[in-house]
């Protein structure tokens, strides 16, 4: 048996026999059933993802008092939005130059659009920007304090953002400056927030340098998103889109690069979030380019990726802070919530130090006049042709806690390049199970015991044809699975040291 194969036996919850990891191994008929599935919900969602479609009434600022050069054009812009949801709704056209604005609020069956060569630009002063406070609490409202916006809609139905132009938040640390921090946000806006709408079409825009997250959805049904720009480099917690408990959700064909998340999905609005394609996307972050987490406190259900390349920035591409990302994929269920039926297939990881990370934790964050939750589930998820490199040396790793394992996890095809760790690993027994620790891929610092992949607490891990190919001499296994790994069923170590 060679070193790789001896050392990760002995470190395997169970020994199995050479020739168990010499043949093939059955791929789990699960997988096999919610590939078909998801792809039926896939052709669903793309028949019925329509664009906006509302009356022919076309509205411009400028016949508000809007004058090219105005210092501020909130009051024009509202105006118009106002008169067209007053006639049953329509365009909003923002059709050249720039237009400065404050905080304005979305109607039903209105469409904001920006044309090409048109720029709407956020205000560099606070007061333009007045609390909008949610209807409705969420963990959110209560975790980061955040109410204010360039771009607001809660309880709207029909609405859309769209054109060839830009929307530019001019969100850097000379304009709007706070600590960077998982909490509140004093004094750094949104860019666009929506709430509790039906039928949202976001589509063709430029998005720049939000002062703080760029895009967040809340329990909103029928979203699509697609064909963005999203550049978000200009100051902290600058994610590029995130969407908190929505339904029947597409995104496609968007480039996205971020200082912070880049695709995230969260369930702090405590309402599910389920049946999601994202499909032809570029994801770079030099945080974690496809996350769920970290706020998890509902369901996360029914989600297929594919045909998506994700990572780090490369040297093209505007940074606040040169780095890989920490981690390619995350899906990290820490709140008490569930997270099932999950696959990723077609995806191309770069520039990652940790290319996948699942995390089932026990943080228990809720709002101040809820339980805390128990620890939840993470379960059934799979990793269906993946290739990579340029990848960091960390490793990959999955980790549940004692009692709580992640269940049902499989990976098939996968080809990723990673470095070589340049330090020792610590010894799998002294890595603490850090259950209430912030979940992120930097929670180990240094390299994980496998240069590939570590796993802990999983019941029922699947590898098939799986390879991580470090860039030089390991003295890592490949594969170690350590601590309470059951039903571990593998084939392909052809890893070397």
């Amino acid at each position: 048996m060679s070193p790789t194969r001896r050392q990760f036996l002995a470190g395997a919850a169970a020994l199995y026999p050479a020739s168990l990891l010499a043949a093939p191994v059955p791929w789990p008929a699960w997988a096999d059933e919610l590939r078909h599935r998801l792809d039926l919900m896939a052709a669903e969602l793309t028949a019925s993802a329509k664009p906006w479609q509302g009356p022919p009434l076309t509205v411009r600022p400028e016949d508000f008092g809007h004058r090219p050069g105005q210092d501020l054009s909130t009051k024009a812009i509202q105006a118009a939005i106002e008169a067209a949801a007053e006639k049953g709704g329509g365009t909003v056209l923002l059709s050249q130059g720039d237009y400065v604005s404050g905080t304005l609020d979305l109607r039903s069956n209105v469409q904001l659009r920006i044309g090409a060569g048109a720029r709407l630009l956020a205000s560099l002063s606070l007061a333009d920007y007045p609390d909008r406070v949610a209807k409705r609490p969420t963990v959110m409202d209560s975790n980061m304090g955040m109410n204010q916006s360039l771009i607001f809609a809660e309880g709207c139905e029909n609405i859309a953002l769209a054109g060839e132009g830009t929307i530019d938040g001019r969100g850097t640390q000379d304009h709007f400056s706070s600590p960077e921090g998982s909490g509140h946000t004093p004094g750094r806006p949104f860019l666009i927030r929506i709430i509790d709408c039906r039928r949202v079409h976001v589509q063709g825009l430029t998005l720049r340098d939000s002062a703080c997250w760029m895009q967040d959805y809340l329990n909103c049904d029928e979203l699509l998103i697609e064909d963005l720009t999203v550049d978000n480099q200009a100051n902290f917690n600058n994610d590029g889109c995130d969407i908190d408990g929505c339904r029947n959700v597409v995104v496609r064909n968007c480039l996205i690069n971020s200082e912070d998340d880049g695709l995230c999905f969260k369930l702090a609005s405590e309402r599910p979030t389920e049946r999601v394609l994202v499909e032809n996307c570029r994801l770079y972050s030099t945080c974690n380019p496809l996350k769920l987490g970290t706020d998890s406190q509902s369901l996360f259900r029914d989600v297929l990726v594919r045909n998506v390349e994700l990572g780090g920035p490369d040297e093209t591409m505007r940074t606040l802070r040169r780095r890989h990302a920490d981690s390619g994929i995350s899906w990290e269920i820490v709140d008490g919530g569930r997270a099932e039926n999950v696959l990723c297939t077609g995806i191309h990881i770069v520039r990652a130090d940790t290319p996948f990370f699942l995390r089932l934790a026990d943080r228990g964050r809720v709002r101040p006049e809820e339980a805390r939750p128990s620890a939840g589930t993470l379960s059934r998820i799979v990793f269906d042709g993946v290739t990579g490199q340029d990848n960091g040396s960390r490793g990959s790793y999955f980790m549940g806690l004692p009692g709580h394992p992640i269940r049902d996890v499989a990976l098939r095809a996968v080809d990723l390049a990673v470095g070589a760790a340049e330090t020792a690993p610590p010894h799998e027994a002294k890595i603490p199970e850090m259950g209430d620790v912030y979940p992120d891929a930097r929670m180990i610092k240094g390299p994980v015991p496998a240069y590939g992949l570590w796993a802990r607490h999983v019941d029922g891990l699947t590898l098939r044809d799986v390879r991580f190919t470090p860039s030089a001499h390991e003295s890592r296994p490949m594969i170690l699975a350590d601590f309470d790994v059951r039903g571990f069923r593998a084939d392909n170590f052809t890893g070397t040291r």
